[in-house]
């Protein structure tokens, strides 16, 4: 999967800024040449490959950021109000003109409808600023867009959720991308005397994986398509990164959102994950990375001996998923080719040829069988010089090469990379880029994730509390994503920022006392 995304190897235009400050905004393309082009659903964005100068808006931040009127109610979600009172003369809405589920979801005035009532912007302020009240951790953050027409804008800025909300209404960007904290304002770089002052202090600490990267060895679907069986892979690799980010390296607020097609992004947001450097990120990265080379590559598994810790977990978490995910459902020896690699990957020429007359002499033995077969044939005495510990340990490499995580660490070891932001809608799905619950893995199902015209249409058709019955009063106060079925992500995503929140403000109160001690 391809990890970078520049205007020299894409279709993509990075806008420069005109001499009034606004950027250019080209004229969008029509839906459907958008979803085509944004087929490619988990690209990130490598910040070195490009830049789009900034969209001039930093004296209207400044003007228009009122701390005491944007943030009166920190607990409030009233900045962002449901949509349903807001009366609007001589404008029609948007999806009323026709079924929600009948427009494409990269149909500008669905994202719009979508931006405005359904996206949780005060979660997503909260989540990067790390704080209820602005800071730098977030008005020194680097947004990028993704305009319908492809085009990117870079080294975007804005002091708060609803500037940030009000710049994406008036792009109507087909995604975003989330960057690094700067040093200053990203939309002030070119202001300063030395451009070397201009540097990423601290990001989350990112991983991506993608079942494209598994088409080698999933043999229900290929490329973008996806089903649940293949999903089956994305369940044991969150399972094996999540558990050795945790008891490893002794992070606790790690967040997996699906792509909104065909994988997964973590974030580590731990202030520790988020301060480390590239060394340190690379080093957490080939930590995880034990699968190696392409799809036409052999033996993509070479791990010394004793196992690590690490590995012999993965082992323990990948047993069960290796038996019934692997070779029940994949069933990927099936064919003599597909037989012939496995063959390829044990130690022993002699039991090799003894597993081949015995298929050859079986045509239709399933993968479950074959596997068993490895342990029969050698327990014959088939070969005279078969070493058993070099047997154990190919299958167990074999193991590997089919469970563990695939990850596609150059996303993992710089610190300027940018993602994809959570709850963004993928242009070619619809689906919405939700939290996945680790607490419930074996329960996520990619294909039942919302779609941006499926929560439209329930917004339109939701009528109150369970009788149906509820006042204005009551009606008026319940935000969009509330009467949806976006709302248990929502949710989990609050969650998750609120004991975010309560760790860095515990941490700030301690770093405070040992400097307050150290004055004495």
């Amino acid at each position: 999967m391809p990890h970078s995304l520049s205007p020299d190897s894409s279709n993509a235009a990075v806008k420069d800024e005109q001499p009034d400050g606004e950027p250019a905004i080209p004229t969008p393309v029509a839906p459907a040449d958008t979803a085509a082009a944004m087929s490619d659903d988990d690209v990130d964005i490598d910040m070195n490959e490009a830049e789009a100068p900034p969209a001039g808006q930093a004296e209207e931040a400044k003007k228009e950021v009122k701390l005491d009127e944007l943030f009166a109610d920190d607990d409030s979600d009233d900045e962002f109000p449901s949509s349903a009172p807001v009366k609007r003369e001589g404008v029609s809405s948007p999806v009323r003109a026709a079924s929600p589920s009948n427009i494409p979801a990269s149909d500008p005035e669905v994202m719009r409808s979508f931006y405005q009532r359904l996206f949780p912007w005060r979660q997503l302020f909260q989540w990067l600023n790390h704080s209820p009240m602005p800071t730098n951790d977030f008005g020194n953050r680097e947004f990028a867009f993704t305009l319908q027409n492809d085009a990117y804008l870079r080294y975007q800025s804005f002091a708060t959720a609803d500037l940030l909300r009000k710049d994406v209404l008036r792009l109507m960007p087909s995604r975003f991308e989330i960057g690094p904290v700067y040093s200053t304002n990203p939309r002030d770089r070119k202001t300063l005397r030395n451009s070397s002052a201009f540097k990423p202090l601290s990001k989350e600490l990112c991983f991506d994986i993608d079942l494209t990267d598994y088409d080698d060895i999933r043999t229900c679907c290929d490329k973008a398509t996806i089903c649940n069986k293949c999903w089956q892979f994305m369940t044991m690799a969150i399972k094996v990164v999540d558990v050795a980010l945790r008891d490893d390296f002794g992070f606790n607020h790690i967040m997996w959102v699906y792509s909104g097609r065909r994988g997964a992004h973590a974030w580590v947001c731990d202030k520790k994950a988020r301060s480390m450097d590239d060394q340190k990120r690379r080093a957490i990265a080939n930590y995880l990375e034990v699968i190696k080379g392409g799809s036409q590559s052999g033996k993509k598994v070479n791990v010394k001996r004793p196992l690590h810790p690490h590995l012999s977990r993965s082992l323990d978490i990948l047993k069960t998923h290796f038996q019934e995910d692997v070779l029940a459902e994949q069933d990927p020896w099936a064919t003599d080719e597909q037989a012939q690699k496995l063959l390829q990957l044990l130690p022993d020429r002699t039991l090799n040829e003894s597993l081949r007359r015995k298929w050859e002499a079986a045509p239709g033995r399933s993968s479950i069988s074959k596997w068993a077969d490895i342990d029969a044939v050698a327990k014959t005495g088939a070969s005279k010089h078969l070493d058993a510990k070099a047997l154990l340990e190919a299958k167990q490499d074999i193991v590997l090469e089919y469970t563990y995580p695939r990850l596609d660490i150059e996303v993992s070891k710089k610190l300027n990379h940018l993602l994809k932001s959570p709850f963004v809608v993928h242009p070619g799905t619809g689906r919405v880029c939700v939290p996945i619950d680790t607490k419930a893995l074996e329960d996520f199902d990619p294909l039942g994730v919302p779609t941006v015209q499926s929560l439209l249409a329930e917004i339109d058709s939701w009528k109150g509390g369970e009788d149906g019955e509820e006042d204005d009063k009551s009606k008026a106060t319940i935000a969009d994503w509330e009467k949806t079925s976006l709302k248990p992500y929502v949710e989990q995503f609050r969650s998750f920022v609120s004991a975010l929140i309560k760790d860095e403000g515990i941490a700030k109160v301690k770093r405070e006392r040992e400097e307050d001690s150290m004055d004495f």
